[in-house]
C-alpha cells in the first residue's frame, strides 16, 4: 500500500466515497474492518463496504534479490528492540519456547499444525504448496529462530482479494447467498516483548469473548476455524485463547489430525498461510475461505454441513487480535 491507501484505492477504481477508514494494525487489519464496516452501515455511513488488499511480496523479493528486512525499523517503541536483531520470528520463538516451558508442549505438536495445515492444502488446487509433509519433515528443515524451523513458518507468496459487506436488506436481495456476520470482537497488547506480561497469552482472549457473547454462541457452535497462522505457535495459542480448548492444552489438542478437513475442528482448510498463501498480510484470505465454505464453494476440502465459522486475525507479534464469527443464517 501507498502512502494515503484508502484514497489511492478510491480513486483507482474511479470512486469519490464519503466513507472510508484506514486501520493499520497488522495482519489482523480486515477482521477489525468487518466490525468498522458494519457499525458505518449501521449508523448509515455507508451502504455497500469493500475491504480489499493485495501484494507482490514474492515477486517483490526476487526483483530485489535481497532478504526481506522483518526488524519493522528502527523508530518508536520497537527501536529499544532492533539493535539486538529481534525480528519477527524471533518473537514467535521466544512464545514457542515459553509454552514449552510452561506446559510441556513439544515440537512435534507444533509441527503437527503446518503438516495438517499441508493436508488442506493438497485438497486445494489454488495453493502455493500441495505436497505432503511430515512431523519429520518440519523438524529437519532449516533451522530458522530456535526452535522454529522453515517450515513452521508461513511462505511468501503474492496475492490479492476482496470482501464486499452490505446491509441485511441489500444482502437478502443479492444475486447470491449472503454470509451472515454474527459477532465480532477487536484487542490490542503491545508492540515491544518487555510490555507483553505474559508470552503464553493472545489478545484473542478478550477479542474471541466478546465475538462469542455478541453472537449468542459458544466454540462448540463452531463447525471450522481459519485462524492467522503466520507461524505455528500462532495457532496453538488463538485456539486456547478463543476457547477451544484450555491454557496449556494447545499441544495435546491439535494431535490426531483434528485440525484437518474430516478432522474435528477443520482449521485452516485453504492452507492457510503456511502452505496456500502469504502475500504480506493475510487476515483478508480468512475471510473469504470462510464464505467460500459457508455457501458450499470450496470443491475437495468443503466442510460438510459448516454453518458456523469462526476467523481470528491476529496482527504483529500477538499485538492485536480481531475476531468475527460467521453463518449461513
Amino acid at each position: 500500500m501507498g502512502l494515503l491507501a484508502p484514497i489511492e484505492i478510491a480513486e483507482y477504481c474511479g470512486l469519490h466515497p464519503t466513507w472510508v477508514d484506514g486501520t493499520q494494525v497488522g495482519g489482523s487489519t480486515w477482521e477489525f474492518m468487518v466490525e468498522h464496516a458494519l457499525e458505518a452501515i449501521q449508523a448509515g455511513h455507508a451502504e455497500v463496504v469493500v475491504l480489499a488488499y493485495g501484494s507482490t511480496a514474492r515477486a517483490d523479493l526476487r526483483r530485489q534479490h535481497r532478504r526481506a528486512n522483518l526488524s519493522f525499523g528502527a523508530r518508536g517503541p520497537v527501536q529499544f528492540e532492533v539493535p539486538y536483531g529481534h525480528t519477527l520470528i524471533a518473537k514467535y520463538a521466544m512464545t514457542a519456547r515459553r509454552h514449552m516451558h510452561e506446559f510441556g508442549t513439544t515440537l512435534d505438536q507444533l509441527a503437527e499444525i503446518a503438516v495438517s495445515t499441508r493436508y488442506n492444502a493438497s485438497l486445494n488446487p489454488e495453493a502455493y504448496y500441495r505436497d505432503p509433509i511430515t512431523i519429520e519433515d518440519v523438524q529437519s528443515s532449516r533451522l530458522i529462530a530456535d526452535p522454529l524451523t522453515k517450515l513452521h513458518c508461513c511462505i511468501r507468496s503474492d496475492g490479492g482479494g476482496a470482501i464486499v459487506l452490505t446491509s441485511e436488506a441489500r444482502a437478502r436481495d443479492a444475486a447470491r447467498p449472503p454470509v451472515w456476520v454474527l459477532g465480532t470482537g477487536e484487542a490490542v497488547s503491545h508492540t515491544t516483548m518487555s510490555e507483553w506480561t505474559d508470552f503464553t497469552e493472545s489478545p484473542a482472549g478478550r477479542s474471541g469473548a466478546a465475538a462469542f457473547e455478541r453472537a449468542g454462541l459458544t466454540p462448540g457452535d463452531v463447525d471450522c476455524c481459519q485462524l492467522y497462522d503466520a507461524f505455528t505457535p500462532m495457532v496453538l495459542l488463538t485456539l486456547e485463547a478463543l476457547g477451544f480448548c484450555a491454557k496449556g492444552d494447545g499441544g495435546p489438542f491439535v494431535a490426531d489430525g483434528r485440525l484437518r478437513v474430516g478432522g474435528a475442528l477443520p482449521t485452516n482448510t485453504d492452507g492457510g498461510g503456511l502452505s496456500a498463501c502469504h502475500p504480506g498480510m493475510r487476515g483478508l484470505f480468512l475471510l473469504v475461505e470462510v464464505v467460500r465454505q459457508l455457501r458450499g464453494e470450496a470443491g475437495a476440502r468443503q466442510v460438510p454441513d459448516a454453518e458456523v465459522c469462526c476467523v481470528n486475525g491476529t496482527g504483529g507479534w500477538f499485538s492485536s487480535a480481531s475476531t468475527v464469527l460467521l453463518g449461513t443464517a
